[in-house]
């Protein structure tokens, strides 16, 4: 597939498996989802469920800069979360990050998540060619 290219920035996380930080397709870009790592030093946030919300988000931030993006380029989130108690968090978070009108969204709580984290995040973006 010769229009197929990898996104990778040191600015988010590197890889912890066998993927990709982000996948480019012609104008669509699949971003791996992401868990509250420091990139600098693949620590984990533990503090609260918002700081770790706050570093998922600049984590995909970082990736969607990378591949020539932003943000409101996203047209779908996956959000995975140890526990729907944290449903309205996010959201608040979320807002900080994203201008109306808002990707598609769903949201799911999941039994675990990688490292045991409490949210993982992922998203197409479609940017302009």
């Amino acid at each position: 597939m010769s229009n197929r290219s990898t996104i990778s920035t040191p600015n988010a996380p590197a890889a912890i498996g066998t993927y990709s930080q982000a996948v480019k397709v012609g104008n669509t870009v699949y971003l791996s989802g992401q868990i509250p790592l420091i990139p600098e030093t693949m620590e984990l946030v533990t503090e609260s469920f918002e700081a770790q919300a706050v570093r998922v988000f600049e984590n995909l931030k970082a990736v969607a800069d990378a591949a020539g993006g932003n943000l409101n380029d996203v047209v779908k989130l996956t959000i995975l979360l140890s526990d729907m108690s944290h449903f309205a968090k996010v959201n608040e978070v979320m807002a900080r990050y994203f201008d109306e009108p808002y990707p598609a969204r769903a949201a799911f709580a999941v039994k675990e998540l990688p490292k045991s984290v409490d949210i993982e995040i992922d998203g197409v973006m479609v940017i302009a060619d």
